[in-house]
Order: structure tokens, then sequence, then C-alpha cells
């Protein structure tokens, strides 16, 4: 079976499996095979997906469940403890196997995040703790050198490292993720753009991508809804209450505008692949009709911009 492709200019737009499956919040969606969320996402004419813990881990089984339904496998998360200078040997024998893995399945960029200091990904951390650990600079200056050092392993492979700026840990506020930028190697370290991440950290998601756009090699398009995370503020609640509350959604049902995200995208000709997520419970939202609901907002809002701005893309 041939790739099919949702391709608007030169961008891919896949489908993450975190719709269907959640990966930070582990109730949403357990009752779903890898078969059921695979087919769903063939089915709905997406070519891209990234891997989800239901996945197939074993290489050849994997490529062969992919490819019998015409997908490609995109990227797959991989978290970091680089601030923690202890660790650092570890960290990156981990992170090679990981390229070697992702390498072996095609991909071109590693989806990484520093989990060191986060409330919820940091094994170190305690259950009785309730603020993300913000970096002191001793604390910025070994994730650079771990981060600067895991890319120059991607590189090896051909492959890019996209830093994921992720809600509830200490890369996420808009100062923080252009601290990151600028400590790090251009050459070695990227950005994996995500709207809903950016917007729940307090930036806003076009200044965002206006400023970064030539560090963006990957992207995450979700949407927010504006108040679940109004009352997340008030209450002071952590991350992932407010996943469960259904903070996310996908592009079209929150309150991100994204035509002009899509318009920077298209007349700019960015290249690469942009992955829709709603990582929210697949029993109050169903997968299948949010993506089916949000491609069709897709595809309108650019035949909109070019009626509107004459875009060729």
């Amino acid at each position: 079976m041939g790739v099919r492709e949702m391709k608007i200019g030169n961008i891919a737009f896949g489908i993450h499996p975190i719709n269907w499956v959640g990966e930070d919040v582990r109730e949403h969606g357990e009752h779903y095979t890898y078969q059921q969320v695979m087919d769903e996402i063939a089915s709905l004419g997406f070519s891209g997906t990234e891997m989800s813990r239901k996945f197939p881990s074993d290489p050849e089984v994997l490529k062969r469940e992919l490819s019998s339904r015409g997908l490609v496998l995109t990227s797959q998360w991989k978290s970091v403890l680089f601030s923690d200078p202890a660790r650092l040997l570890e960290e990156l024998r981990a992170y090679r196997e990981h390229a070697q893995f992702l390498r072996e399945m095609g991909c071109k960029v590693i989806s990484t995040a520093e989990v060191g200091g986060s409330l919820h990904w940091d094994p170190r951390r305690t259950p009785y703790e309730k603020e993300v650990d913000r970096l002191d600079d001793e604390g910025w200056k070994h994730l650079v050198e771990g981060l600067n050092q895991a890319g120059e392993i991607c590189r090896e492979y051909g492959m890019y490292l996209v830093y994921h700026h992720h809600g509830g840990t200490v890369v996420e506020r808009s100062e923080e993720i252009d601290r990151l930028m600028d400590m790090t190697d251009t050459e070695l370290v990227f950005l994996l753009y995500d709207t809903g991440h950016a917007y729940y950290g307090g930036s806003d998601p076009l200044a965002l991508l206006k400023k970064h756009f030539h560090r963006i090699k990957y992207v995450h398009l979700k949407d927010v809804r504006q108040d679940v995370l109004d009352r997340a503020r008030q209450e002071g609640a952590d991350f992932l209450t407010a996943v469960r509350r259904g903070v996310f959604t996908v592009p079209g049902d929150g309150c991100i505008d994204f035509a002009p995200i899509l318009r920077e995208l298209l007349e700019r000709d960015w290249q690469g692949w942009a992955l829709i997520e709603a990582e929210q419970d697949p029993s109050l939202a169903n997968p299948y009709e949010y993506a089916q609901k949000t491609k069709a907002y897709i595809e309108q809002t650019v035949r909109d911009l070019r009626a509107e701005a004459g875009l060729k893309k």
C-alpha cells in the first residue's frame, strides 16, 4: 500500500496517537489496541504518526504494521535529564540507543525534552512537591552541554534534535524557550514548535513561530480550551490536572487562531511534518470524529487564506 499524504504546500500533516492513547495521563485510551489506532489514522487519510506506548517496540514488527497501512513513523519523544551532570553519560548512552531505533524507522527528528525539575517526570521529585523546580544558572549550563552533545549524536545519524518546550517542565515559558535557543548550538539543537504548549506556557504562538522560525524542524498543532486553562490558573492546578480536565483539544476547537500560524508557515515555505494533537480523554472526545473535524478546519482555513491573500502554495 502506498503512503497517503495530507500535504499543503511543503507541510506534511500527520496525527499523533496521543489523540487515542494518553502518554502523560495513562488512563486515557487504555482500552485501545495499536491495531485500532493505526487503522483509524490510516482511514482518516494521514500518513505520518509518532510512536505510541501501545505500538510494537520491535522495529521489524513496527515497520510491517505501519507500512501495511501506508503509514510512516515521524518521531518519538525522548526524556532527558541533562541538567544533572552525574547522569550525563548514562543519559547520552540512552539517547544514542533511541537515535539508533528512530534512524532504523526512517525518522528525521528526535523529540527531546528535559524532565529535570518537572513535577511529573523527574524521578527525583516526591509526590508532596507542588511546583516545577526551575533551573539555576548551573543547571542551564549542564542542560545546554548535554543537548549539544545529543545534537552531535543526531547529526552523526543524519537526524535533528528538536527540543519540545512543554507544560510542566523547566522549558515552558517564552523566556525559557528564548534562553534555550540562545544558549544552544544553532547547528545542533533545533525546535519542536508546539502551539498548545506555547499557549499553555504563556507565549503568543504566532510570535514564538516568527521569532524562532529558522530553528523549527518539526511542528505539533494543538488547541487550548481557555475556560479550562483559566480555571487551572485560578486554582493553581498542575499540568496533569489541567490535561485531565481537558485543557487541550484539536485545532479549531479552542481559543488559538490558526489562520495566521498556517499563513506564516505557508508564506515562508516551511518544510516538514506537522502533527495534529489533542491530549484529551478519548471517551469524552472521540479521536476519530475530532480528527475529521480538525482536518476539515485546517483545509478550509487554508482555502480561506488563499482566497484572501492570493497564496499559491
